[in-house]
C-alpha cells in the first residue's frame, strides 16, 4: 500500500505544529518546513523530512516541493500554513506592510499551488488546505491587511 504524503508549511508550533501531528497520526509521510530551526526537531518527532524556509521565498517553497518528491516520490496534500501580516491601524500600515502581507498570504499560496498541481494532476488528484493564524483568537480591527485579504478572496483562501 502506498503510504499517502502530505506537505506542510510554518510547522514548527502552533496550527502548523498541530496539524503535522494530526495528519502524521493518519499515517501520512511528511515533508515539514518552518522558518525556525524547531522544525528539525518536529521532523525527528514525526519522521518526516523538513527543510528551514519561508513560505515568502519562492526557492525554499520549490526545495521542499522537490525534497518530498524526492524522498517518497508523490505529494498527495498541502496544508499551507501561515501567520500573519503586519498588524496596526490601517492608516499607519506602509505599502511595504501591505506588500509583505501580500506575499505571505496571497503569493506563497500561488507558487506553492504552480509546483503541487502538476504533480496532483499526475497523480489524479491531490487536496490543499490555506490556512493562517490571523485571527487564531479573535477578530481584531489591527489586522487591517488580513481581513483585506481574506474579504477580497473569499473563499479561494
Amino acid at each position: 500500500m502506498i503510504k499517502k504524503v502530505a506537505l506542510i508549511t510554518a510547522a514548527s508550533q502552533g496550527m502548523g505544529l498541530a496539524c503535522a501531528r494530526e495528519i502524521n497520526s493518519q499515517g501520512y509521510e511528511l515533508a515539514l518546513m518552518s522558518r525556525s530551526s524547531k522544525i528539525l526537531a518536529v521532523a525527528q518527532e514525526l519522521e518526516a523530512v523538513a527543510i528551514e524556509g519561508s513560505v515568502t521565498n519562492q526557492e525554499d517553497i520549490s526545495k521542499l516541493v522537490n525534497t518530498a518528491i524526492k524522498e517518497y516520490g508523490r505529494i498527495d496534500s498541502v496544508i499551507n500554513n501561515t501567520g500573519h501580516p503586519a498588524k496596526g491601524p490601517l492608516l499607519q500600515l506602509t505599502k511595504e506592510d501591505w506588500h509583505q502581507g501580500l506575499d505571505l498570504i496571497i503569493t506563497s499560496v500561488a507558487e506553492m499551488l504552480k509546483l503541487v498541481i502538476p504533480i496532483m494532476q499526475k497523480q489524479g488528484g491531490g487536496s490543499i488546505v490555506n490556512i493562517s493564524t490571523f485571527a487564531a483568537f479573535e477578530p481584531n480591527k489591527n489586522f487591517p491587511i488580513s481581513s483585506a485579504l481574506r474579504a477580497a478572496l473569499g473563499s479561494y483562501i
